[in-house]
């Protein structure tokens, strides 16, 4: 097992990491820019080192930077976290060639999967289903134009290196549809330095549920059941529980059968999250891997019982699974809200400032997993999440009351939040009822207005 490990993230993620981390013995090592100096993660690890100035292109991007920090503090190991370089497959091949583990996949698997085209290649091959359209590359306009006389409208552009919302098009008709192309081009290549482009079917107000899978290095891959991602605005999560209440027993052991086949297909190691669009009649297509652990990796934890963080550790330092596919079972419910210094009313703008006070919920089936505390000034560099709420209960019922319950226990002075709009969702019939698709935050923030 290591004895130290870097942390190359900041926030709560940094944060999760160190305690399980301190649960393991593991010495711990926080890295942060000049503006992280006095965050949460630098205060509570063993050890810290400042990387470079705020914007993260000068710190938490920069490589060289992060590499020098473990081989420099004897780091055996990296953990990336999610966001910065968690899906960087170049930052994967560098620890490599640095003697360092980097804890996820190998950069082979990381380069196949990120590539969101050749992911749709994999998954075909797997037997896996995949949206109606291109298989591979669409090279010009004049060929997206042929396959959307083909699959009919609406469809949606997609970038193949895409993440995070980027480089993505929804397109309604012809009208307007060559300027859509060239946007998502134009993004693809400002974002991701790569504007190849591919095109599918638009599921009309799909649920987003996706499959938690862990494979090790001795041949063992599982599956840890599934999530419901469709709380969720401009392809943002905001909100997400496990199980999904959507989808029947049949339809969830099929998902994890298909999620395992893709993760051995490319020859995965460590955590990652398989990603489906299921339509109205239960049907669900491939839609893409997470090679990384995920934001809502807790309501996975809180049902199974598993330590994902400590699984990816252990996993990384060439230990098997203790555990089978049959050992996993599904307990109750859990819930997580995502809590963001952002204003609703004004189109969900950041807002970054000084906590003044702050009061975070507790209590019997309440977890919270935070990067903040008072006094602490949100920086305006980075992702304005601050906190996750998660409750677990025996039914979605009781989690939706406890969630609301535990949410509003929430005080924070001196700076906004969207703990108002997580109030509106939980209130919201169609929410509670379980009958919503991806389009339902935007038909919310409607009626808000």
């Amino acid at each position: 097992m290591f004895k130290k490990i870097l942390i190359a993230n900041r926030g709560e993620i940094a944060v999760r990491i160190i305690r399980t981390c301190r649960d393991m013995g593991i010495i711990s090592v926080a890295v942060h820019s000049e503006a992280d100096r006095d965050a949460l993660h630098v205060q509570i690890a063993d050890e810290s080192v400042c990387i470079g100035k705020a914007h993260a292109k000068d710190s938490y991007l920069n490589m060289d930077r992060i590499i020098s920090a473990a081989l420099a503090t004897g780091a055996e190991a990296i953990h990336p976290g999610f966001g910065f370089l968690s899906e960087n497959c170049k930052f994967a091949e560098k620890c490599e060639e640095y003697g360092l583990v980097f804890i996820g996949p190998s950069h082979r698997s990381m380069r196949l999967m990120g590539d969101k085209i050749e992911a749709r290649k994999t998954a075909h091959a797997a037997g896996v289903p995949i949206t109606p359209g291109s298989t591979g590359e669409v090279s010009s306009f004049e060929e997206a134009l042929k396959i959307a006389n083909r699959i009919g409208y609406p469809l949606m552009i997609k970038a193949a290196a895409g993440g995070g919302g980027r480089g993505i098009r929804r397109v309604e008709g012809a009208d307007g549809f060559e300027a859509l192309y060239n946007a998502a081009k134009n993004e693809a290549v400002a974002c991701f330095g790569d504007g190849r482009l591919y095109i599918e079917k638009y599921i009309v107000n799909p649920r987003h549920i996706e499959v938690q899978v862990l494979a090790d290095s001795h041949g063992n891959t599982v599956h840890l059941y599934d999530r419901d991602c469709t709380v969720q605005r401009r392809h943002q999560k905001m909100l997400e529980e496990a199980p999904s209440s959507y989808i029947n027993d049949k339809v969830r052991e099929k998902m994890g059968k298909c999620a395992v086949e893709i993760a051995r297909r490319c020859g995965y190691v460590n955590a990652g999250t398989v990603e489906f669009l299921v339509d109205k009649n239960r049907n669900f297509y491939f839609c893409e891997m997470n090679t990384r652990i995920q934001v809502e990796h807790p309501v996975t934890e809180s049902i199974i019982g598993i330590d994902l963080i400590r699984e990816q550790i252990r996993i990384a330092a060439g230990e098997k699974l203790p555990f089978s596919q049959k050992d996993i079972k599904i307990r109750g419910f859990a819930m997580e809200c995502r809590i963001n210094a952002e204003d609703a009313s004004k189109n969900f703008a950041p807002a970054p400032g000084t906590i003044l006070e702050m009061h975070q919920p507790g209590g019997i089936g309440v977890r919270v997993d935070s990067g903040v505390y008072q006094g602490y000034t949100i920086p305006p560099f980075y992702d304005n999440m601050i906190s996750k709420l998660i409750v677990t209960g025996e039914t979605r019922a009781d989690c939706i009351m406890r969630m609301k319950r535990a949410v509003s226990e929430y005080l924070f002075y001196g700076i906004t939040t969207n703990i108002d709009f997580h109030i509106s969702v939980l209130n919201n019939e169609k929410f509670v009822s379980g009958e919503y698709g991806t389009d339902f935050c935007d038909e919310l923030s409607g009626e808000l207005k």
